[in-house]
């Protein structure tokens, strides 16, 4: 194989390869807090969208619940921009504070 071959080859990969893949494995190595948080309210996605099938909660309601967690990922990120990427333990405290007031308005 000649190095012009391998240098297609190459870049045929990185064309097929996603980026949020990649990203996805890179984050959950290196940053635990910021997965964590996102599994949470991943999970609490998941439960409101439960309770809503089974008649819990309103159209409205659900879709304010979904308000507050949108409102908790976009401050999970603007903290981690403050940090390089990173949540400090103090950032992943208060998401956490956050995220139980919305999880126990779930459970009700």
């Amino acid at each position: 194989m000649s190095i012009r071959q391998i240098a297609t080859f190459a870049a045929v990969l990185c064309a097929f390869t996603t980026p949020a893949a990649f990203a996805a494995t890179h984050w959950q190595n290196h940053h635990p807090r910021r997965v964590e948080v996102n599994e949470r309210l991943a999970n609490q996605n998941r439960r409101i969208h439960a309770e809503r099938r089974e008649g819990e909660f309103t159209k409205s309601q659900a879709r304010a619940l979904h308000t507050e967690d949108r409102q908790v990922r976009h401050e999970e990120r603007v903290m981690a921009s403050h940090d390089n990427g990173h949540l400090t333990r103090a950032d992943q405290r208060a998401l956490n504070q956050q995220e139980n007031a919305i999880s126990h308005q779930i459970g009700r």
